[in-house]
């Protein structure tokens, strides 16, 4: 398992998440490569690393998926 340093994350919470507590995603995108991705419930826990151009693909396909 490769550790990635998230120091200079800058976390955002998703505009979907619920506000009660329930399904809260937080994205870092301020990495020129990675995208990390994780529960703003439980920060400590890490978070899954993405690439950049994966993290992309993902998004695209969900919004083509919601229209």
């Amino acid at each position: 398992m490769r550790v990635t340093d998230l120091t200079d994350a800058t976390w955002r919470k998703s505009s979907h998440s619920n506000p009660d507590g329930g399904a809260c995603v937080e994205v870092a995108d301020n990495l020129p490569t990675l995208v990390p991705v994780r529960d703003s419930k439980a920060p400590s826990r890490g978070a899954l690393v993405f690439d950049a151009g994966v993290w992309a693909a993902f998004v695209d396909g969900v919004k083509r998926r919601l229209r």
